[in-house]
């Protein structure tokens, strides 16, 4: 039985039951479930459960960047609106949108490709969440390959039909820790949901008596 996360709305609680039932036995861990049961939640949209990748033990790197209060730098105001409320009521990082960061684009790139690049000057080791512009997600890409960047974390969630799989299959090629979903699907309610999630797992693991923070079991 899925362990509910604390403090929902009785809804949100009635919601997470219907969808535990739709879905029944699945193969994943339980808080990479509480990550896609939110994914769900947000879109009604029972396919999340088989388009999400999640690289070696990203969920508990994940914890613990935001527990360290590392920048969470997302690509558009939708995500950033979507994780202000949660981030307000966890961990209080820093939360930074990329198409904020650039007035206009730079010749050949978008807004928020500028932007995100931007970004990436002032934080190389941060949280990066992709939900809209997979220009951005490029960029990050290559960044990290040519050795610019190192994010704790990439959420590679674009949604569309340009550019979006050439993004995510780029991501697929790097070696940072990171969250996607596969194909056409994502978007900003979609990442919204996944760092929200993140962030109620981290507060979970806080107030564990094995907290790495306090050099316990789950010290990574």
């Amino acid at each position: 039985m899925t362990k509910r996360m604390s403090k929902n709305h009785p809804i949100v609680e009635e919601s997470f039951a219907i969808i535990d039932q739709e879905v029944g036995e699945h193969h994943y861990p339980e808080k990479q479930y509480q990550v896609i049961r939110r994914a769900i939640h947000a879109t009604a949209d029972f396919e999340f459960l088989d388009l999400f990748y999640f690289s070696d033990q990203v969920i508990e790197i994940a914890i613990k960047a935001i527990l360290e209060k590392t920048p969470i730098i997302v690509d558009v105001g939708m995500v950033k609106q979507s994780i202000q409320g949660m981030i307000k009521k966890t961990s209080n990082n820093p939360v930074i949108c990329a198409i904020e960061e650039a007035e206009k684009a730079a010749p050949n790139q978008t807004r928020t490709e500028t932007g995100l690049l931007n970004c990436l000057e002032k934080y190389p080791n941060g949280i990066y969440a992709i939900g809209n512009a997979p220009t951005a997600l490029l960029a990050l890409c290559h960044s990290i390959k040519n050795g610019q960047a190192q994010p704790q974390l990439v959420i590679g969630a674009p949604v569309g039909f340009v550019s979006v799989i050439e993004s995510k299959e780029a991501l697929a090629t790097t070696n940072v820790p990171q969250i996607r979903v596969e194909g056409r699907k994502g978007g900003s309610a979609v990442t919204g949901s996944i760092i929200n999630a993140l962030l109620l797992l981290s507060q979970e693991e806080m107030r564990s008596p094995h907290c790495f923070t306090k050099g316990g079991e789950g010290k990574i």
